[in-house]
């Protein structure tokens, strides 16, 4: 997917991004190939699909939240009676080099991201490009989540492990929600872990990224939406 490509997408789906947040996205490509040849955080052949795999994955979330929360889809981004309003805090855990949190601090200019990561290297790509994109709502932490001081509004990460094992990092952590990319079967995966962490039934959504676009890449590919 070429830049021009994506950014029909985002024209289409998200017809209120500005032209100064279409700029942003359009530097990532460079800035991420610039600091991959440094320090590799994203495969070669995922590099060339940077739009499609990575940015757009991310903003996956962005989309669920314009369709299926929308009061909290606005106070991201501060608009309307919003504008105003205490910036909700959220924790991207186990960003990598920056996914799913910079696109979303790029379509949500109105929050906090903290982006955590236990690998130094990553969280050092995360926030260079977090700088060179002039992201002003960004802060990076290298550490595990379970040193975190504060509690945050909504957590979101993308696939970093098992559902199960990701519930207890984040004990604690979090007084709405969480927003996690994930793809593959889960019927079974969701079960154990609302069996093993006493999750109230109704308090797991999921929602596929396909009933948002047909592209092929995001068949298998779903937002799971957890309740606090």
């Amino acid at each position: 997917m070429t830049f021009n490509e994506f950014k029909t997408v985002i024209e289409d789906k998200f017809p209120e991004v500005t032209p100064g947040q279409m700029e942003q996205f359009r530097l990532m490509d460079e800035l991420y190939r610039d600091w991959n040849s440094k320090i590799n955080v994203v495969s070669r052949k995922d590099i060339d699909e940077l739009y499609r795999h990575h940015v757009l994955h991310s903003l996956g979330i962005a989309a669920y939240l314009k369709a299926q929360m929308p009061d909290i889809y606005d106070r991201l981004r501060g608009e309307g009676p919003y504008s105003l309003a205490e910036p909700l805090k959220i924790l991207d855990l186990g960003t990598g080099g920056g996914f799913p949190g910079i696109p979303l601090a790029v379509i949500f200019p109105h929050a906090k991201f903290t982006l955590c990561d236990s690998i130094g290297k990553k969280i050092t790509v995360a926030t260079e490009v977090a700088k060179g994109l002039g992201l002003h709502n960004i802060t990076t932490v290298n550490a595990r989540a379970e040193s975190l001081p504060e509690t945050f509004d909504f957590i979101v990460s993308r696939a970093v492990t098992a559902l199960g094992n990701f519930m207890p990092w984040v004990k604690g952590k979090y007084s709405e929600g969480i927003l996690y990319l994930k793809g593959g079967d889960l019927a079974e995966e969701i079960s154990e872990a609302m069996a093993q962490h006493k999750m109230k039934k109704g308090s797991v959504h999921l929602w596929p990224i396909s009933s948002w676009t047909n592209d092929p890449f995001f068949e298998t590919k779903y937002v799971i939406y957890i309740e606090k």
